[in-house]
């Protein structure tokens, strides 16, 4: 009588195979993830380059730059006026006339975008008609870079945790 093997997999063979998929998957995540954020923070320095640009052109038109504030839930920007009735240049509160966030679409964007005022010497702050900041604010958290900043005189930095700051600006 002719004896007949079952064919298939014992316990150990399916452990060994599921604990390297969980090895590979424990190193693999980490870089996609930090590729992903990398990809997000030269999306978001893009598009402060680009609103550098418009507020230059802007700065040219209108002899002043536009200060704006971007909620970080809705994406709705609001012009912030250095009087009480108009912004600079005649543009009124709410009508921000730049694209406020880093990304395709607002619904898909990873940074929202905002100009301030830039920081002077000691505690003061420079006027928006002369110095504008834009900073970038992540939609996700990124804690080694968080907030990426550029101001019109060229100052790059950021406010993350890292020590490192070509992740900010290479």
């Amino acid at each position: 009588m002719k004896k007949e093997f079952q064919r298939g997999f014992t316990l150990l063979e399916l452990m060994i195979v599921v604990a390297v998929i969980g090895i590979l998957a424990a190193i693999a995540y980490p870089s996609y993830t930090e590729s992903v954020l990398k990809g997000k923070r030269a999306q978001a320095r893009a598009a402060i380059a680009e609103l550098l640009q418009q507020q230059e052109r802007y700065m040219t038109q209108r002899n002043c730059y536009l200060g704006f504030s971007t909620n970080t839930t809705t994406g709705a920007a609001t012009a912030t006026a250095p009087s009480p009735s108009t912004a600079c240049g005649g543009i009124t509160a709410g009508n921000v006339p730049f694209k406020t966030f880093a990304g395709e679409n607002l619904a898909g964007a990873s940074y929202f975008l905002t100009a301030t005022t830039c920081p002077g010497t000691g505690s003061s702050t420079l006027s928006i008609a002369t110095c504008v900041k834009i900073v970038a604010s992540p939609v996700k958290s990124d804690p080694k870079v968080a907030n990426l900043e550029m101001t019109s005189s060229g100052l790059k930095t950021c406010t993350g945790t890292t020590t490192n700051k070509s992740l900010c600006w290479p």
